[in-house]
């Protein structure tokens, strides 16, 4: 009964993660923002990966707040996607899930593979505007 319970937990909790994570990247977005001036931030995900869900809830914080501390982030557009996508994966040149990406006038300035360290995060966020 318990390896029954938790197989229905670990089911239940897989898939709580795997709803919230969406593709929002287009390269047509994506470059438009940077038209506009705007630090870009992209992350890539894949469905299950619980890395993945905690650095895309430290980014929705980030983005929801519209302020990191005493800075305000109203010039950071956000988007994300799906590690499997092999046109943006290939376009932003990602291998891994959970890669973190920062662009400022049109340059890639910030990558990471793996952060889900919410001081670290928003230090690199920080040191892009």
């Amino acid at each position: 009964m318990k390896k029954i319970l938790l197989f229905l937990f670990c089911i239940f909790a897989f898939s709580a993660n795997a709803d919230e994570k969406k593709t929002t990247f287009t390269k047509e977005l994506f470059d438009k923002a940077q038209l506009d001036g705007k630090v870009v931030v992209v992350s890539s995900w894949i469905k299950y990966c619980s890395s993945c869900a905690g650095q895309m809830k430290i980014l929705n914080k980030a983005k929801n707040e519209g302020e990191l501390s005493d800075i305000k982030f109203d010039n950071i557009e956000y988007f994300s996607f799906e590690v499997t996508n092999k046109e943006i994966a290939n376009l932003l040149n990602v291998q891994y899930q959970t890669t973190l990406l920062i662009f400022k006038d049109n340059k890639e300035i910030y990558r990471s593979v793996g952060e889900t360290t919410k001081n670290l995060i928003y230090e690199a966020i920080k040191s892009s505007i």
